[in-house]
């Protein structure tokens, strides 16, 4: 019994604290993201023309009745400043966690890399509004899930699932081969080579031609579709792999790209209208788009959030199915010796030498 216990049960990770901290950073850059979209759909990202600060105010410091009560472009762009300072507060206090009480230094300098993201990724944004470029605001937009990503695998990396030792169940268990991790990793690089062109969509420039606009909305909808493709593929081969931290995250990521393509339906139609195959429709012809519409720029803001969703969750996957695979192949390594030692041990030859 003490010997299943040993093998099978979870390690305690000595730093639970620094996982919850990761965590908190994780529910912080969702609605980061969020807000972010929304100034970018209200066109809000030169309500305040000055960076760090707000209108010659410490950026804490600037009257929060003005803050409140004034534009909602003003309330979105400085309440997006507030929260990505937040984060960088959160990204400072992991740092330290790390360094004082995980043993892994290799989990430091992830720490480190952590906050160095938030930080460029604000420097970016302050940029952004200094050179009043579309360019940076476009990098920006593609730099916010990348740093996300990086959050969700240094959550799986600080969990527990992280610390559990290899059990018998894992000797047992069907190897994790190569394929399914090239297939895992596949789908994360799609995940964000189609955010990608979302991101020229929704930053495009004055001086793009109808062209290449066309061909770029092609391609965001031909990685759209490729990623849902690939997500029912892996989902279908995680659930055959018989671990619940594989197969759940696997549905869920099938689950999200279904919904990212509805909200991506619904905003090509309330920012170009109806497709010109449902014109014959009697009630499409009654639509009317509304510039800056409250729904609308729900819609809008949802499918850019979703996105992001789907990329930390498949960078999730990568990070599990590797410590999955590694827990397994230790496992069956040392069942492999065991099961070596004992055969030796009943061998004709070991029987007459004792």
């Amino acid at each position: 019994m003490t010997g299943q216990q040993s093998t099978g049960a979870a390690a305690s990770p000595p730093a639970r604290g620094l996982h919850r901290l990761v965590v908190l950073a994780v529910c912080l850059v969702w609605p980061l993201i969020w807000v972010g979209g929304l100034v970018t759909t209200y066109d809000a990202g030169m309500a305040v023309p000055d960076w760090p600060g707000t209108y010659g105010y410490n950026l804490f410091l600037y009257p929060y009745k003005t803050w409140l009560l004034g534009p909602f472009d003003l309330f979105i762009e400085h309440g997006h400043r507030l929260l990505g300072a937040v984060v960088g507060i959160v990204a400072i206090a992991i740092v330290v966690v790390a360094y004082l009480r995980d043993p892994r230094r290799w989990v430091f300098f992830l720490s480190l890399g952590l906050l160095a993201a938030v930080i460029f990724q604000g420097c970016l944004g302050g940029m952004r509004v200094v050179l009043g470029d579309r360019t940076l605001a476009m990098v920006h937009g593609c730099v916010g899930p990348a740093f996300f990503a990086l959050c969700a695998v240094t959550a799986v990396v600080t969990s527990r699932m992280w610390w559990r030792e290899p059990s018998e169940d894992d000797a047992k268990a069907r190897p994790i081969g190569y394929p399914l991790v090239g297939l895992i990793a596949s789908l994360l690089a799609i995940s964000y080579l189609q955010l990608v062109p979302g991101a020229q969509i929704r930053h495009v420039q004055p001086t793009t031609p109808p062209s290449q606009f066309t061909m770029t909305v092609a391609q965001h909808v031909m990685t759209a579709l490729l990623l849902w493709v690939l997500s029912l593929l892996a989902s279908w081969r995680l659930w055959r792999c018989g671990d619940l931290t594989l197969s759940r995250p696997g549905l869920v990521l099938v689950g999200l790209v279904t919904l990212q393509t509805v909200w991506g339906v619904a905003t090509w139609v309330v920012n170009y209208g109806w497709p010109g195959f449902v014109g014959q429709v009697p009630s499409s012809s009654g639509y009317l788009i509304q510039a800056k519409g409250f729904v609308d720029s729900i819609i809008v803001t949802a499918h850019v959030a979703v996105g992001s969703l789907i990329l930390a969750v498949s960078t999730m996957l990568v990070a599990r199915i590797l410590r999955v695979r590694g827990r397994r192949r230790q496992a069956q390594g040392v069942h492999d010796d065991v099961l070596a030692t004992s055969n030796e041990s009943l061998s004709p030859s070991a029987a007459l030498s004792h």
